[in-house]
């Protein structure tokens, strides 16, 4: 697929313990590998996402619901915090690729992501990622309000709710990005 500005993939929250929670892990994860594979062929820098916290989650408030499962902060020790943020074997990074961590469902919030695309001139985001209704949907509002080009793979994106993730896809997304699948994006 064309694109008129300098461009990143974003892989986010690709993380074993993230993963667990969709339905057909082995399918989403060779057509998101496929994705990577293209980008580094065609030189597209490949940005990992890749939610986080440090030892005892300072980060995690009270009052935040989504993140309410995570009240036990004692749970955050050193060791749970780097098992927590492993990434799928089959989607590893490689030299050159960058790994961002955020806080939040968007991949902007606590991050330094804006940072990184700035420096870069970066411009066009293409998302990928688990899950379409958290960290998918929060990145492209939150792009979208940051004047990015957005293209969303869809079959690279998944969520536990299918109905969800076809809502998304073919409703929501198309308001604010380009949403299209893995074979005519690598086209």
């Amino acid at each position: 697929m064309q694109h008129n500005h300098p461009t990143a993939l974003l892989v986010m929250d690709v993380q074993n313990a993230i993963l667990q929670r969709i339905e057909d892990t082995t399918t989403f994860v060779q057509k998101v590998a496929q994705a990577i594979a293209h980008a580094r062929a065609e030189n597209i820098p490949v940005i990992y996402v890749v939610v986080a916290f440090r030892a005892d989650a300072p980060e995690i408030s009270d009052r935040n619901k989504s993140f309410a499962a995570f009240h036990n902060k004692a749970m955050w020790t050193p060791a749970f915090a780097a098992q927590w943020a492993q990434i799928h074997p089959d989607l590893q990074p490689e030299n050159g690729d960058i790994i961002v961590i955020k806080r939040r469902y968007s991949a902007f919030t606590g991050s330094d992501l804006e940072v990184i695309l700035r420096a870069k001139g970066i411009q066009h985001l293409v998302l990928t990622g688990v899950s379409t209704s958290g960290v998918v949907l929060s990145t492209v509002r939150e792009a979208a309000d940051k004047d990015y080009e957005l293209t969303v793979i869809a079959d690279c994106c998944a969520d536990r709710d299918a109905e969800v993730q076809q809502v998304l896809t073919t409703k929501v997304f198309p308001v604010q990005a380009t949403v299209t699948d893995l074979a005519t994006w690598i086209r």
